[in-house]
């Protein structure tokens, strides 16, 4: 695999909202997956030729290094830019690796990822969980196989992903779902919702986040729009005219979609507010038993 430069690679996120994280970790420039959505294709990033992936060249010296010096320990992010468990993983496993040297340095973790894959780590995963916080999620946006094909055409389908959540689960992690984006006019159904959150709860889900819209920006925006031509004749126009270039794209059912959303997830016992999930697992994490020393 073609190899890219990197001086770092955990860094200080600015966006520790999202699971209360602190750093983030990319591994891998661009991803295989094909989603038709993904912002990461926006040329804000500028990441050329996204549908190419690279692993940055030393990334274990990069990350064992980055990690000996944070004077603070936290949670680091990973997934956010491309799947870290691109199918390349699979016999790089640069990503097992740096899940190891984040147990040895005791940081937590917290990974957003599609691929089944994240399961041939569960040992590692388990043994980080003993000492500072982790969780999982698994990006689902349709319950539907076939419609999935469609929107994320190489990625493991909705099925699939479910039971990696359920394998997850049984082995004691804590992991959800992450349901976004829901794509106007395409998935913002209500079946397609409750659907989602019952597969999940069954899975053994401890949460679903949800968001019912997208994003568009300049590179993102035409490469979705080409794909819309492809899968879903005549729905591109319909975006233009209800959206125009507005960056923020929500389904005309957002309020009533999220609104039967949090009422699915209250009556099965699923957090759903960002807030409420970070504590929730973060709450025996090493910073509990730091506090327990005193």
């Amino acid at each position: 695999m073609e190899q890219v430069k990197a001086k770092t690679i955990v860094t200080r996120t600015k966006n520790d909202w999202w699971f209360g994280t602190n750093y983030g970790m990319n591994i891998y420039r661009g991803c295989s997956f094909g989603c038709i959505y993904c912002d990461s294709r926006s040329n804000c990033y500028r990441v050329e030729d996204f549908g190419r992936v690279r692993v940055k060249g030393e990334a274990l010296r990069i990350i064992r290094d980055d990690l000996r010096r944070k004077k603070n320990k936290g949670v680091i992010h990973t997934g956010a830019m491309s799947d870290p468990y691109t199918p390349a993983e699979k016999s790089l496993k640069v990503m097992r690796h740096a899940l190891e040297l984040i147990n040895a340095y005791r940081f937590g973790v917290a990974i957003a990822t599609k691929n089944t894959l994240v399961t041939r780590d569960i040992d590692v995963l388990q043994d980080i969980s003993k000492r500072a916080p982790v969780t999982v999620s698994l990006t689902i946006t349709t319950a539907d196989d076939d419609l999935a094909k469609k929107i994320e055409p190489y990625s493991p389908s909705s099925s699939e992903r479910f039971a990696a959540l359920k394998e997850l689960a049984d082995a004691g992690l804590f992991c959800g779902v992450l349901m976004m984006p829901i794509l106007p006019f395409i998935n913002d159904t209500e079946e397609n919702v409750l659907q989602i959150v019952r597969l999940a709860s069954e899975a053994g889900a401890k949460y679903v986040y949800g968001h019912m819209g997208l994003t568009l920006r300049e590179g993102q925006r035409e490469f979705f729009y080409d794909h819309l031509d492809q899968n879903f004749p005549g729905l591109k126009e319909k975006y233009m005219t209800n959206y125009g270039n507005k960056y923020q794209a929500d389904s005309p059912h957002s309020r009533r979609l999220y609104n039967v959303f949090q009422d699915e997830c209250k009556r099965l016992g699923l957090l759903y507010k960002m807030e409420d999930i970070t504590a929730e697992y973060q709450k025996d994490g090493f910073w509990a038993q730091q506090l327990s020393l005193f």
